[in-house]
């Protein structure tokens, strides 16, 4: 970004107080805020004048439910298969994040979860791929999505492993765009002299991020029709499914779902449901007890089913959706920033708040289901696709995912 536009934007959302440090930084540190303001979407900031946005009317949806996947295993495993064949077909996992919680200082896709030998997770994502490049006999494209923070280690760290035996000329990197973090008056914080404050601009920027970097066109000129999105996380998954890319292209849907039978009402998986008639996810700090306690015309919990971040979108319809902006969703953040001093001799201190002091604006891929129009709920069985790792013990920790592979027979 040069500098003309760089004072046009800040103008456009009134950072006054951006401008005036602005003009008292040298050459250098001016040269450092334009180069990172390419990798910022300053759009983002229109969220705070609307960021109070009420849920519409939620109601049950129907899930295609495990009984009647088997019924139609042949049917539909055949028409994800071919699809895959033809190349229709490709994956992206979202791995900006970091292993922070589980004691890591690196990506968590880096993180070792053997007992007796290294077992990655990166490694059994590549894994869990293999299964059905060889069930299929064809490859498919892998976008992985890193961050500013682990790019360059995942990188390093993937082309160490040979991509654990996948294809590397199907393995394709982009970097996740990032958003600035706004104080509780709205003005952009700095977390150095010469550095904004940022943080990623949430799971739902994937695809922005892949139309900045060309992603977009590759796709098109490669004839992929659809993507499938999932985490790093979940150990177990099942990616480029044919089962499931056959039952969602068979539906005619835009979108296909995984989804688990919830293991109580309130765990903390977001609910697939309906909301002003069209497919949507509730999270799970955003169910009241009135929907939790809510049940179906045959006495089952009205929402009991939760989504396991797997999903299938096709992509002529995301071009539109991600042009006319995805929704920001504004979360109430503790992030250090930069506070004169008169006793340092650089004349600055970064202070690390005890109290939520920031704001950080993030998408989420979760918004799509609701903007993509249709989508088909799939059922998983649990055992078999959801180990989630967000925490060393406990529920979807290391411990858990351990205990339900070694269930399935899986070597640690």
């Amino acid at each position: 970004m040069d500098e003309i536009q760089f004072r046009s934007i800040m103008e456009q959302y009134e950072q006054d107080k951006v401008l005036e440090k602005f003009e008292t930084m040298n050459d250098r540190d001016k040269e450092r805020i334009l180069k990172q303001c390419d990798f910022l979407d300053f759009s983002f900031l229109n969220a705070l004048s609307n960021h109070d946005a009420k849920r519409g009317k939620i109601e049950p949806i129907r899930t295609m439910k495990l009984a009647e996947i088997e019924q139609n295993r042949e049917k539909y495993e055949k028409i994800g298969t071919e699809a895959i064949k033809a190349g229709k077909v490709a994956a992206l996992v979202l791995a900006g994040g970091m292993g922070t919680r589980l004691g890591s200082d690196h990506a968590k896709g880096m993180y070792d979860i053997g007992i007796t030998r290294p077992v990655y997770i990166f490694q059994r994502m590549f894994e869990n791929m293999l299964d059905v490049v060889n069930s299929t006999g064809a490859k498919f494209h892998l976008f992985i999505m890193t961050s500013l923070f682990n790019d360059r280690e995942i990188k390093e760290f993937l082309y160490e492993h040979k991509c654990f035996g996948y294809d590397p000329k199907f393995v394709h990197f982009f970097v996740q765009d990032m958003s600035p973090c706004i104080d509780l008056e709205g003005n952009i914080m700095f977390s150095k002299p010469d550095e904004f404050a940022m943080s990623p601009n949430g799971n739902g920027g994937f695809y922005s991020s892949m139309m900045n970097a060309g992603l977009d066109e590759f796709c098109r000129e490669q004839g992929i029709e659809y993507i499938n999105v999932f985490a790093i996380d979940n150990v177990l998954q099942r990616i480029a499914d044919p089962l499931f890319v056959g039952a969602t292209i068979d539906s005619g849907y835009a979108t296909g779902a995984k989804v688990v039978k919830k293991a109580d009402p309130g765990e903390k998986v977001g609910s697939i449901c309906l909301e002003d008639g069209q497919p949507s996810v509730v999270e799970y700090y955003d169910m009241t007890d009135e929907l939790l306690e809510a049940k179906d015309e045959d006495g089952e919990p009205a929402y009991e089913y939760g989504v396991i971040l797997n999903y299938l979108f096709r992509l002529k319809e995301m071009d539109g959706i991600v042009r006319n902006e995805m929704p920001v969703h504004i979360v109430k953040k503790k992030v250090p920033y930069l506070a004169e001093s008169s006793t340092s001799e650089t004349g600055y201190v970064t202070v690390k708040p005890e109290e939520p002091n920031a704001f950080k604006l993030e998408t989420l891929t979760l918004d799509f289901v609701r903007m993509m129009g249709s989508c088909l709920p799939f059922e998983v069985v649990r055992e078999r696709e959801f180990a989630p790792i967000k925490n060393p013990m406990g529920v979807d920790s290391v411990e858990s995912a351990r205990k339900m592979l070694l269930a399935l027979g899986y070597e640690l």
